[in-house]
């Protein structure tokens, strides 16, 4: 199922502060999201401060919003509830385990239904009763001496760890992924210990020098263009360092030329005295 088609809705409960309705708002548009739906929400004009911390939201997030109930959403949904209270077990629970943002993700990869993102009140969540009626739910990993995001940081983690079902597109360049061919690589290879030979390196370290070479390229994953630049720079290095070793036959010639030739001052024949 492409992306677009499983979008899931965002669904605030009982929010008091309209700023942070507006900072979920502009989150939804960061990550593709656009259809928010708000359970007892306080009273938003155009000057409050949701339509002033929603950005571009204000745009079409926010003046879209539907208001619903809890109910209605339980019941339409497959819902995912948010929460930083997990000091539950498998003996004491309401919805024990927790999903981290990340294997959420993977459940909503093969989540065929309507799915909404659902987020609590500000300070207090959603409370035991709201959480029992969820499909799954989700808490962000934090610092356990202080686990507690508040409403608009946890809404914006779990969209974008969302990100891959919501957006198609992103702002990042396209860059090359696929892996070199291996007949690059050993191209590559040959041109290394090539280099090896012009800075005489020694033979007994050869082999193991070798295969930390072919390790660290195991480890990179090199793209084609990063294996022909590579090959590129030791060509070059190879030819400079084998000119240097070996310089021009008739630049030698013109040396020793230069030395054969007679000092015309030492050389020359006496001049006879004027008398």
């Amino acid at each position: 199922m492409p992306p677009r088609q499983r979008k899931p809705v965002v669904v605030v409960v009982e929010p008091k502060t309209p700023g942070n309705i507006g900072t979920i708002a502009r989150a939804m548009k960061n990550f593709g999201l656009t259809d928010l739906k708000l359970v007892d929400p306080p009273e938003m004009d155009r000057d409050s401060e949701a339509y002033g911390f929603a950005g571009h939201a204000r745009e079409d997030v926010l003046p879209n919003a539907e208001e619903v109930t809890f109910e209605e959403v339980v019941e339409n949904y497959h819902t995912v509830g948010t929460t930083a209270i997990t000091n539950e077990d498998s003996r004491r629970h309401v919805r024990f385990p927790y999903k981290t943002p990340v294997e959420v993700r993977e459940s909503l990869e093969t989540v065929e239904t309507k799915t909404a993102l659902v987020f609590g009140r500000e300070g207090k969540g959603l409370n035991n009763e709201e959480l029992a009626q969820l499909d799954e739910v989700c808490s962000i990993p934090a610092s356990s001496e202080y686990p507690v995001l508040n409403l608009g940081q946890a809404a914006t983690v779990l969209m974008y760890e969302l990100r891959s079902l919501t957006v198609e597109e992103t702002q990042l360049p396209d860059v090359e992924r696929e892996r070199a061919d291996e007949a690059d690589i050993d191209r590559f290879y040959d041109f290394f210990s090539e280099f090896l030979d012009s800075v005489e390196h020694r033979d007994h370290k050869r082999p193991k020098t070798m295969r930390m070479m072919r390790r660290l390229l195991g480890r990179a994953h090199p793209t084609e263009r990063e294996v022909h630049t590579l090959i590129g720079i030791f060509r070059r290095a190879n030819r400079y360092l084998g000119e240097r070793a070996y310089p021009d036959d008739s630049d030698a010639a013109d040396s020793d030329a230069a030395d054969a030739t007679p000092d015309a001052g030492t050389n020359a024949e006496p001049r006879p005295d004027d008398d």
